[in-house]
């Protein structure tokens, strides 16, 4: 199998030059190794399930896929494809999510070049199935390189491909957002994002060491490096970024715990403020600053969107505090009739949200400064405009 005339190509199609010190390694690095199987959205008898694709038994869609500049998930809920049957898809749903992947090249690419590491940095990095490890090694000596994950299997399975792939890093079983692996590191990068920065993080990292990560629920990275208070500061990086949130066991506990008696409220109550939108409607998750920016004004809301069979569409915002949003419109340049409930009315902070993109042209997450405090909680500022992610305890 010539992988190697594959990840030329892949690495000549993310942009990079050739003498970038990231070109080398992109090239090099055999991904269908740590990717031998993978899960993909298909439908079968018009139901949406997690088909299964098999490396081995297909070796030119193998190639195809695996040196592709795209995300290939490798588990879904506690389903490892390395332990699934071909031919038994896996119905998708709302509980059952993708927990684990081989993220798109050029995207962990950018997190390592916002972390501007040098050839002598103790790099701690996340696992997963071990690709972008074998990167980090392959810029850096192996010893330099230590490579975490919650999963048992996903640590396993990752020491023997990385072995196999000729590297030999320190691969440790750790939850990322508690105590890390013992040593000081210069650069701390994750590759699944977190809710808020880890103290861990901040107490691990070296004198002026910096940490790149995305935020849980938005679609922005932040690199920052510590300061001489045990804090940390920096910014958010010019590129959109999204990875799947940290989790701390097998699955993930329910980030949206069922309310069916919101949910019934959403679809079918009349609001107790009934409007007509300002714009039209827009689904906040396929959008990452408007969704990045409420998320920082409005934490923890759950975005559901139906689109019936005349193509009318309909968006649902809940929250846990009992608000909720239900938008409908008919057209694509309709502007929708809302129906607000509970103590927040969350449709009408995401049209000031929306106010403040015409007007200025952007919103202030765009290059926004951060500043993470010794406790971890991270404010961001920009134009007059702020907002802080406070940690759990506060």
């Amino acid at each position: 199998m010539d992988w190697e005339a594959s990840a030329r190509r892949l690495a000549a199609k993310t942009g990079l030059r050739a003498e970038s010190r990231w070109f080398q390694p992109l090239a090099t690095t055999p991904r269908h190794v740590f990717v031998p199987r993978w899960w993909t959205r298909a439908t079968t008898g018009g139901e949406a399930v997690w088909e299964l694709r098999d490396g081995a038994s297909d070796t030119d869609a193998w190639l195809r896929d695996v040196y592709a500049d795209t995300t290939l998930v490798t588990r879904i809920g506690p389903h490892h494809a390395d332990h699934a049957q071909v031919g038994q898809p896996l119905a998708r749903s709302r509980e059952r999510r993708s927990t684990s992947s081989s993220t798109l090249p050029s995207l962990v690419l950018m997190m390592y070049r916002a972390a501007f590491i040098t050839d002598t940095s103790r790099l701690l990095v996340t696992c997963g199935s071990g690709y972008g490890t074998a990167l980090a090694c392959s810029r850096l000596r192996d010893e330099l390189v230590t490579s975490v994950d919650i999963d048992p299997y996903l640590v396993q399975a990752a020491r023997k491909r990385l072995a196999e792939a000729g590297c030999h890093p320190r691969v440790e079983l750790c939850d990322l957002t508690g105590a890390l692996p013992e040593g000081t590191y210069d650069r701390i990068i994750s590759t699944v994002a977190v809710p808020t920065v880890p103290v861990s993080w901040l107490e691990s990292l070296a004198p002026g060491g910096r940490f790149v990560t995305t935020i849980a629920d938005t679609g922005f990275a932040i690199a920052a490096d510590k300061t001489p208070d045990g804090g940390a500061a920096g910014h958010v990086t010019p590129e959109a970024a999204g990875f799947m949130s940290a989790r701390h066991g097998e699955d993930y506990n329910d980030i949206f715990p069922e309310n069916p008696l919101l949910w019934q409220t959403a679809q079918h109550a009349d609001g107790e403020s009934v409007t007509t939108g300002r714009y039209p409607l827009t689904y906040v998750p396929d959008t990452w600053d408007l969704r990045s920016t409420l998320e920082l004004e409005v934490s923890g809301i759950d975005h559901r969107q139906h689109v019936a069979g005349d193509g009318t569409r309909t968006i649902y915002m809940l929250h846990a505090d009992g608000s909720w949003a239900r938008a409908t419109a008919t057209g694509r340049r309709e502007c929708p009739t809302v129906h607000q409930g509970g103590p927040r009315r969350l449709w009408d902070k995401l049209d000031r949200i929306r106010t403040w993109l015409v007007v200025d042209g952007d919103l202030p997450i765009h290059g926004a400064k951060v500043t993470i405090a010794p406790d971890g909680s991270a404010t961001f500022s920009r134009r007059g405009w702020s907002a802080t992610i406070r940690t759990p305890a506060q």
